[in-house]
């Protein structure tokens, strides 16, 4: 993985790996970060003023957008996940460890979108280490130009 990481645990460390992959695929990168238990999106019942979880922990979420076609965002849980959206298609419930390879396959042109006749329908698949591979469901209209060019 990038920079030798098999394993990213924290937000900043994922954070810093996904900054790296903007620079080796020459995009811009734009992070926010939301850290507190009152900040981050799956802590709305934390209360007010509260910022710490439970266990004492200070949740760190951060979105990363990246520049470029095509357009690409992550919203990095603390709870070692994120949300992919590739040109709108949201790709939720990916592991933290494979966010880097899973941006590797969509912007090493590697991803592809599954044409099934019937019922019709449309499915992004992104490869992944190990024979591995995330599929989303795509409806016709959110097929955006860069998603048409990738039909099989």
């Amino acid at each position: 993985m990038i920079g030798g990481m098999d394993h990213l645990p924290t937000t900043q460390a994922a954070v810093t790996a996904l900054r790296d992959l903007a620079m080796e695929y020459a995009r811009e990168v734009e992070v926010t970060h939301d850290i507190g238990a009152d900040q981050t999106s799956r802590r709305t019942a934390a209360g007010v003023g509260v910022t710490t979880d439970a266990d004492g922990s200070l949740p760190h979420e951060a979105f990363v957008e990246f520049g470029g076609l095509p357009r690409v965002s992550v919203r990095l849980y603390p709870d070692d996940d994120a949300l992919i959206d590739v040109e709108g298609v949201e790709c939720p419930d990916v592991a933290r460890e494979d966010v880097p390879a899973f941006l590797r396959s969509v912007f090493d042109e590697l991803a592809y979108v599954r044409a099934r006749r019937f019922p019709p329908g449309y499915f992004l698949i992104v490869p992944l280490p190990g024979d591995r591979a995330h599929k989303e469901y795509v409806s016709m209209i959110r097929l955006s130009p860069w998603l048409s060019g990738r039909v099989r």
